[in-house]
């Protein structure tokens, strides 16, 4: 049993190797990208469509929803980078019905990449939407003395991030290794379709988290109407 697929070498040259987390990573991120070639090769505007494009607009229109709901004034903005880390994080749990199969995100390296995506993408967006000057500002306020506090909580909710996906996508795996050496028959398929449901709660919650980061970061403060004088009073 392997605490994470980090152990796992399939190739080592040196200081170069090829271990699990690696192989999987990069074989789910061909298997999206092919998919989504495949899926959109063929696209139609008129009302007979492929059960394919039905689907991808299901799932496009599911994700564009949730963002819009976050508070992201243009979700279409934004759906490419979120939806790709809601389908990377979904088929890395799904894809572990198959056997001898080891979702990247248990690896602690993995989540923490994923973590650091989302660190860069915020004040990306953040920059691309108030520019440089107005993100800047948003670490003084509302008074210069929360400039440090405002840094460290960029630090610990990418830490947050990556720790929270890494610990519940292996301590599931843990449970169904462990269960599988005790009783191999019931509990381990029981535990494996409670896996897929957390998989896919860690992925929803992942996306949902980098969403709320971005709205924060591109949220532009409304100015203030000035008050309108009052008429004076009519002197009779």
């Amino acid at each position: 049993m392997h605490l994470s697929p980090d152990e796992v070498i399939f190739w080592q040259y040196g200081f170069f190797k090829v271990n699990a987390t690696i192989a999987t990573t990069w074989a789910l991120m061909l298997v999206l990208a092919v998919g989504a070639k495949l899926i959109t090769r063929r696209l139609s505007t008129d009302l007979p469509r492929s059960r394919w494009q039905n689907l991808l607009e299901i799932i496009v229109t599911a994700i564009e929803q949730q963002i819009a709901e976050v508070g992201l004034r243009h979700p279409r903005k934004y759906i490419g980078f979120l939806g790709t880390l809601f389908l990377f994080v979904a088929m890395a749990s799904l894809c572990t019905v198959i056997p001898g199969y080891e979702p990247p995100t248990g690896s602690l390296s993995t989540t923490a990449a994923l973590a650091l995506c989302v660190m860069v993408a915020v004040p990306l967006f953040g920059i691309e939407d108030q520019g440089l000057a107005g993100y800047l500002k948003s670490y003084l306020e509302p008074t210069v003395i929360m400039l440090p506090f405002n840094i460290i909580s960029e630090v610990s909710r990418t830490l947050a991030l990556a720790v929270r996906l890494f610990g519940n996508m292996m301590s599931g795996a843990m449970i169904i290794g462990i269960l599988v050496s005790i009783t191999p028959f019931i509990f381990p398929i029981v535990m494996t379709v409670l896996g897929l449901l957390t998989g896919m709660v860690q992925a929803y919650i992942f996306s949902i988290l980098a969403a709320v980061y971005i709205a924060a970061a591109t949220h532009v403060p409304k100015p203030k109407p000035k008050p309108t004088a009052e008429p004076a009073p009519k002197i009779q």
